[in-house]
């Protein structure tokens, strides 16, 4: 994750807890505040009771790489607070994973809602035909 989509200092941390509204999840919960800037800010809480520091730390790691994939898609300008309640993190699917997270976002209004598209068939292909009929 780039530096500019983390939240470094303690008193981001506790602004964003603050002011902030929670969403939970069995696993995570997730705290949103507008962000003083126009982009998205991440930071990430792991207690001692998930594990050892090596548990804590690729609990840490999943769920920031799971962030990281989708902060392209996320509406600016707010800052998240991402707290680890489970040590379930560490062994489960990353797709569950990501599915936990992204259900969160949406929950939160940062993400928008997967929408019906329809799959174009077979039989049409991305590159029309010319007269001729090569491609």
């Amino acid at each position: 994750m780039r530096r500019a989509n983390r939240l470094r200092r303690p008193n981001q941390f506790r602004r964003v807890r603050a002011e902030g509204r929670a969403l939970l999840s069995p696993w995570l919960a997730l705290t949103v505040a507008a962000g003083r800037r126009n982009l998205v800010r991440c930071g990430f809480i792991v207690g001692r009771r998930i594990g050892g520091a090596v548990q804590r730390n690729r609990a840490r790691r999943r769920v920031r790489e799971a962030v990281r994939l989708l902060i392209p898609s996320l509406a600016t300008g707010y800052d998240l607070v991402f707290v680890i309640r489970s040590p379930e993190v560490i062994d489960a699917p990353f797709s569950q994973l990501q599915a936990d997270i992204v259900a969160l976002l949406q929950q939160a209004g940062l993400l928008p809602a997967p929408e019906q598209t329809s799959i174009a068939p077979a039989s049409q292909s991305l590159y029309p035909l010319d007269e001729r009929g090569s491609q």
